[in-house]
């Protein structure tokens, strides 16, 4: 199928999602290769297992990316991918960590992308875009991440962590301002320093199967 591509600016800073349904030509070989290797733990920030992502991939979908990149996010002289990585989101709401339990960056710097390609058929929720309440940060870069950093830290001493569980919805330190839909071989492009997590429901089963859990693939890239 045809690739089709739309974008959304959301909350106040008007920051675009890249949405792209029919993102890869062959999605079921994807989660074929997925369940074909061993996923791993890869460190505290995300909620699952994880493992690179086919060296081919970037070739059957990266003109779609730099067209993208080009056109939305108005980079032109550089792309680079830093990591593509199966991601297999399995952890018990019971059982996250902080970090799993509030929205995040994967990047203060400039000039970096994430992707998240979803490759399941079964809603197991997208991805949700928030704005900190205190400090109206819908980005983080690295001039706002000291003071974003320290406002937190305020509201977990006077307030208290998080309750155990996913980002469900909106909480009394941030409210939602987007939310993505997943969709069978949909992905979605958007600067790192958006405050975003996976928008998993707490009352649903995440089978730790590639073929039939929450299978997405996450790519960061360097662009300029």
């Amino acid at each position: 199928m045809t690739p089709s591509v739309s974008v959304e600016r959301v909350g106040g800073e008007g920051e675009p999602i890249v949405v792209i349904d029919n993102f890869a030509p062959d999605p079921d070989a994807l989660v074929d290769a997925a369940a074909a290797i061993t996923l791993a733990a890869a460190g505290e920030f995300y909620p699952g297992p994880r493992a690179p992502a086919p060296p081919e991939y970037f070739a059957q979908v990266g003109g779609l990316v730099a067209a993208a990149v080009r056109k939305v996010f108005g980079y032109h002289d550089h792309l680079a991918v830093d990591r593509a990585l199966f991601s297999l989101a399995t952890t018990d709401p019971a059982d996250l960590s902080l970090a799993q339990r509030i929205p995040h960056v994967d990047s203060v710097e400039p000039g970096r992308i994430a992707i998240v390609h979803y490759l399941s058929r079964t809603d197991f929720g997208g991805t949700r875009f928030f704005r900190h309440r205190a400090t109206g940060f819908e980005t983080i870069d690295a001039v706002r991440h000291r003071a974003y950093l320290d406002a937190l830290a305020a509201e977990f001493a006077t307030q208290g962590e998080p309750p155990p569980g996913y980002i469900s919805t909106d909480s009394p330190l941030f409210e939602t301002i987007a939310t993505v839909p997943p969709t069978w071989n949909r992905a979605i492009l958007y600067r790192s320093g958006l405050l975003h997590c996976a928008a998993i429901p707490n009352d649903i089963e995440l089978p730790a199967d590639a073929r039939t859990g929450r299978l997405t693939i996450a790519s960061f890239l360097t662009a300029r």
